[in-house]
């Protein structure tokens, strides 16, 4: 028998002396870009800043290609982590100076990766390359015969090749066929979907769904297939507001008819530090995961002020088109093989300083400390000068597992416009335990690369409660930062499950609800699941600070279906029961 025993001990004993398999490398939103600066001017009228929208990333000869609004370039990746810009100005030298492409549409055909912008006119080219890692394209087609702005091709597994566009409050989303080999549109468009705002309560215009003046916006169009099906996408209502999402309509063949799918939008975060997640495109990765890459807003300093965020998405096995984006801007795990989006892809690291006390060394006016740790990206703290030495000071309130940080930079008194070689952030990140005596924690003193939203995942967790940012050099403009974000885990308890939890929804107008609940005195804030089938409540907000929310975002003639969690920097609670509201 001791033999025996023994015999079954050994492959425990052998595999202690393994290495540790390596654990998938985490990213945070807002993207990690070197986001160009606006290039037009009169978009800069309350500060030069940065800005993009409107991505596509492709996955072209084992490489992610990301492509978004007036770059001057693009970017590529091996691992949708670290990417490669690559300077590239694509429309004629008779086009102003700050034009570039807006809303690109980039698709595979074969072994070459084509690329066209947003135009009303029909004297675009249409460029393509073999060896996109380089600066080496050729014009496909001189002139486009279709002038589509926000325009998307799909090529079918039939050999077809078909065009989606349009941006407007009055216009719908049209298809039309391009021939595959002269690139040239076939026939007339076809109108294929349009907003109904009347029915659908996400689609209306405004910050909080709520603007009756204004018609709303449809664009962005989007198309993939899936066991056979067609699902066409759409952004709405506005790329300004936190509600920006994206749509989907579902057919059996790529002009038509669709429907509507009632999970929708498929798309949606209008919640917490980095919110919006519309105009957008659903990709695969290297083991055939979906993701979906899409816009995030700002909108402070520009109706167009945007940033970039990606989230797992996926078909559930209904065919249900959904994007998990719960605790969206926290650290995510990477693609490292075959996965179920539906679980979630949260490392579950929590946010560990969110209104926790600062100091730092000098303010700009009203820009206060606070902002930079309020978790609402339109919000910053600015330091007086740009200068080396400017630093900020965060008290997590006790010594917690420190295992990530974004440092993620605000605009202030920047001078450029456009996209600009040779710009780089340093700076230093110190802990202590008691405020007093400092080590050395991050150091990118050495840093040659622009970082506005720069994510550090630590070789090894750190135990301590103090944090502090000092900086060693900006691209431009003062030391102003939206968010200093520490992650990891406290040493206490999560949130108790949220209490008295209720849904009530208006009979005169049945697309808005009043979402309330008991405070939860442990909790940081509230994670809300809501959908329109108890056992898929796909979508979600993130509130924090307040025990109540207006959700205008549903259906007029559908049910839905509530649930609640609390989260702290400790973890994160059971959830409620599933409600349901008529």
């Amino acid at each position: 028998m001791e033999s025996i025993r023994i015999l079954l001990l050994l492959p425990a004993f052998f595999a202690t002396l393994l290495p540790a398999p390596a654990q998938p490398k985490t990213y945070c939103n807002p993207v990690n870009l070197d986001y160009g600066y606006t290039p037009i001017p009169n978009f800069s009228e309350m500060g030069r800043h940065r800005a993009t929208a409107d991505p596509v990333i492709t996955l072209f000869k084992g490489k992610y290609y990301l492509f978004s609004t007036n770059q001057w370039g693009y970017w590529w990746s091996d691992d949708m982590s670290s990417w490669t810009f690559v300077p590239r100005r694509f429309l004629k030298p008779w086009h102003k100076v700050y034009d570039e492409l807006c809303a690109p549409a980039v698709f595979a055909l074969g072994d070459t990766l084509l690329v066209i912008g947003s135009t009303y006119a029909k004297n675009f080219p249409l460029w393509m390359s073999t060896d996109p890692q380089r600066d080496s394209w050729t014009e496909a087609v001189d002139s486009f015969q279709a002038g589509a702005w926000d325009p998307a091709f799909f090529p079918d597994d039939d050999g077809r090749l078909y065009l989606y566009f349009g941006s407007s409050n009055l216009y719908p989303i049209y298809g039309q066929e391009v021939d595959r080999h002269s690139l040239q549109p076939i026939g007339e468009r076809r109108e294929l979907i349009r907003l109904h705002d009347d029915q659908h309560g996400w689609e209306r215009f405004g910050e909080h769904q709520d603007n009756t003046f204004l018609d709303p916006f449809i664009e962005g169009a989007w198309m993939n297939k899936h066991n056979g099906k067609y699902y066409l996408q759409y952004g709405a209502p506005g790329t300004e507001f936190s509600g920006y999402g994206d749509g989907v309509y579902i057919g059996k063949s790529p002009l038509g008819p669709f429907e509507y799918q009632r999970h929708n939008p498929f798309a949606y975060k209008p919640g917490g530090f980095a919110r919006g997640a519309g105009h957008g495109a659903t990709y695969q990765d290297h083991s055939g995961n979906w993701w979906h890459v899409s816009t995030i807003a700002i909108s402070v300093k520009n109706n167009f002020e945007r940033r970039l965020g990606i989230w797992p998405a996926g078909f559930d096995h209904d065919d249900v088109l959904y994007c998990n984006t719960a605790y969206g801007d926290y650290p995510h795990y990477l693609p490292s093989g075959k996965a179920d989006h539906l679980q979630s892809r949260f490392s579950g690291w929590m946010l560990l300083n969110y209104n926790k006390p600062v100091q730092v060394s000098s303010v700009l006016g009203g820009y206060s400390p606070n902002f930079a740790v309020d978790e609402d990206i339109k919000t910053y703290w600015s330091a007086a000068t740009g200068n080396s030495g400017e630093w900020l000071q965060t008290d997590l309130g006790g010594a917690c597992t420190v295992s990530a940080l974004q440092v993620n930079y605000a605009d202030q008194d920047a001078v450029f416009l456009g996209k600009q070689a040779g710009l780089y952030h340093q700076y230093k990140i110190y802990h202590s335990h008691d405020g007093k005596k400092w080590k050395l924690l991050v150091d990118k003193s050495r840093n040659q690369t622009d970082v506005p939203h720069d994510y550090v995942e630590l070789p090894k967790p750190v135990v301590t409660r103090f944090l502090k940012l000092e900086n060693l050099h900006m691209p431009s403009g003062k030391f102003a930062i939206s968010g200093f974000r520490v992650f990891g885990n406290g040493a206490g308890m999560p949130p108790d499950t949220v209490q008295h939890f209720v849904v009530l929804r208006g009979k005169s107008e049945p697309r808005n609800a009043w979402l309330k609940w008991q405070w939860n005195d442990q909790a940081t804030g509230y994670t809300i699941y809501f959908g329109v089938e108890p056992d898929k409540l796909y979508s979600s907000i993130m509130v924090y600070g307040k025990n109540e929310y207006y959700f205008n975002g549903m259906d007029k003639n559908l049910p839905y279906y509530f649930q609640i969690e609390a989260f702290n920097e400790n973890g994160i609670s059971a959830r409620s029961q599933v409600l349901k509201a008529f």
